[in-house]
Parts: structure tokens; C-alpha cells; sequence
């Protein structure tokens, strides 16, 4: 297999006047609204249920979170689902009201992480990616994971992520301080209406599903090549977190090529495979959130990364916008 058979993507196509690549999208659309309405009736629920129900529903919203950013947030990041700019925009605000983020920051930062393809440090100790397992590593080496997951979300340069909006000049700036907007409001009347529930209920189980994301990430590039493409993430392949995360386990086929659609990231794997084997691409069995339990982790060394060997290039990346 020549290398410029392994980098066809068949892209799908529809008819619909509503959805831009597939009707299918229809199912990651219909999570995040579903995840927007358990987000509201938590708080309608929390006057009324047992405690323990509510710390069940809780760490269950913890988890949604993780899967909205890694499933349905970033799939439409890629391959937005609608043709209408506007229902694209809208769907965008929701989805911040529903994990109390900007959709539209998340993907200047993703798209840095698509740039640097969390890449080691250079000569001066920086790194492209924002989200480097490798930014606040030492002598060559990828953080330590729990650092990572639990310091991240408060190391986020907004100001940096403005300047990447801004240069877009597509609006993207004015949507995403829409954006924050949208969940602050939404988050300032649930505080004047019940100041306990935000404080004591809410906002740590926010925290935690956030942690779960950086959790998922850090294993998705730990143990891969950071200078090889399609060696760039590690991939696990199980049928329900990949349902439910909407492929996003395939993580060394996305970074070798973002714009796959995830209803043909399977076929695009097999067409591959053969290349993958060659090139020692890593693979884990179990979801990226439980990658610490992996038999098979690679040992964390001072003064290199986990990666045992630098092999030359295989191909070069597509571009991800």
C-alpha cells in the first residue's frame, strides 16, 4: 500500500437541507440538546431530591461533560453539522450553556492542539500545543498525569485564545464572548435563585467532568510520537466508549487526518492499518480515561519521553480548519 492510498478520506455527502455532511449528525446534535436539559433539571431537581440521588446525577453531569467536549463538541469543531452558519453559531451557544464553556474558545484552542499535536518543548521550553502532555513536562518528559489533569483547566490563556480569534476576522471573537456570556447569565440567575446549589453542588462536579476531559487527553498523546503524524495520538478502539464518544477513541486517525468525518473513522482505520503496524502506532484497550491502568504504560523517564524510538516521517498532516 503506497502512502497516497493510505491518506484517501472518503467524505460523506448528503441531500439534506438541514445537516451539512450527514444525516447521522442528527445523533451528536440530539446529545448535546440532551445534555443541556439534564443540565437545567439538575437544578430543578436539587430542592427536591435525596442527597444521594443528586450526588449520583452529579458525577453522572461529570461525566457528560467529559463526553460533550470529547464527543459531540469536538466532532462539531471539525465537521460542524449544519449548513446554516446561524444554526451552526446557535448550536454553539448551547452547547456552552450545557458545559459552561465557549464552544467557539474551545476551538481556537483545539485547533493550537492540532498545530503542535502536543509536541515536546523547544529549545526555549515552549511548545505550539496549549494542551501538551509536554508543556510543563521537565528534561524532555511528559508531566506528571495528574498535575496535568487537575492543574489545566486553570492554566488556559483566554487572552491568547482572543488573539487567535482575532485574527480569524470572522466573527468568531464577537461569538465566543457571546458565548461566555450565554453560560455566565445562565449560571449568575441559578446563583441568585439557589447560591448553595452553584456553590457546594455544581461547580465541583463541573470541575471534576473537566478533569475527566484532561484525564481522556493526557493518555490520548502519552506513549505516541510527537515526530511522526500518524503516530501523533494513541488510539482505543471499544465499541461502546467509541459510541458514545463518537470516535473520538480513534485518536491517532484523527490526528493523522481531523477532518474525518466519525461515521467513516472505522474505514478510514482499515485503510491504514498496514501503515500503522509499520510505523508502531500505540494502541491501549481500554477507554483514555482509564489509560493509567494500561498493562502495558510506558515508564516515565527523566531525560526522555515515554517514546522508545524516533523513526523519520511518515506524511505530512492535512489541514485542520
Amino acid at each position: 500500500m503506497t502512502t497516497a492510498d493510505a491518506i484517501r478520506v472518503e467524505r460523506p455527502t448528503t441531500s439534506s437541507k438541514l445537516f451539512a455532511h450527514t444525516r447521522w449528525d442528527a445523533v451528536p446534535a440530539a446529545a448535546g440538546l440532551f445534555h443541556l436539559a439534564y443540565f437545567l433539571g439538575l437544578f430543578f431537581l436539587y430542592p427536591h431530591a435525596p442527597l444521594w440521588v443528586m450526588l449520583i446525577l452529579g458525577f453522572i453531569y461529570s461525566l457528560m461533560v467529559n463526553a460533550n467536549i470529547n464527543g459531540v463538541g469536538h466532532n462539531f469543531i471539525h465537521n460542524p453539522f449544519f449548513r446554516s452558519k446561524l444554526l451552526n453559531r446557535l448550536f454553539g451557544i448551547m452547547e456552552s450553556i450545557a458545559s459552561c464553556f465557549s464552544q467557539t474558545y474551545y476551538n481556537a484552542a483545539h485547533m493550537q492542539h492540532h498545530k503542535g499535536n502536543s509536541d515536546r518543548q523547544d529549545e526555549h521550553g515552549q511548545t505550539v500545543d496549549w494542551l501538551s502532555i509536554y508543556r510543563h513536562g521537565h528534561d524532555g518528559e511528559a508531566e506528571n498525569p495528574w498535575s496535568y489533569v487537575f492543574l489545566s483547566l486553570f492554566r488556559g490563556d483566554v487572552g491568547a485564545v482572543r488573539t487567535e480569534l482575532r485574527k480569524r476576522n470572522n466573527g468568531d471573537l464577537f461569538w465566543g464572548n457571546l458565548e461566555l456570556a450565554a453560560f455566565a447569565t445562565t449560571l449568575f440567575v441559578m446563583f441568585l435563585f439557589n447560591w448553595r446549589y452553584v456553590i457546594f453542588y455544581f461547580l465541583p462536579f463541573w470541575y471534576l467532568g473537566h478533569c475527566f476531559s484532561y484525564l481522556n487527553g493526557y493518555y490520548r498523546h502519552y506513549g505516541a510520537n510527537p515526530d511522526k503524524p500518524i503516530a501523533w495520538g494513541v488510539s482505543s478502539y471499544g465499541k461502546i466508549y467509541n459510541w458514545l464518544f463518537f470516535y473520538n477513541g480513534y485518536h491517532a486517525e484523527h490526528h493523522f487526518r481531523p477532518k474525518v468525518h466519525w461515521t467513516k473513522m472505522e474505514a478510514f482505520r482499515q485503510s491504514i492499518t498496514d501503515l500503522q503496524k509499520q510505523e508502531g502506532v500505540r494502541t491501549i484497550k481500554r477507554a483514555h480515561m482509564l489509560g493509567f491502568l494500561d498493562p502495558d504504560l510506558p515508564k516515565r523517564k527523566a531525560g526522555g519521553s515515554p517514546v522508545t524510538a524516533n523513526m523519520p516521517l511518515a506524511c505530512r498532516d492535512e489541514p485542520t480548519g
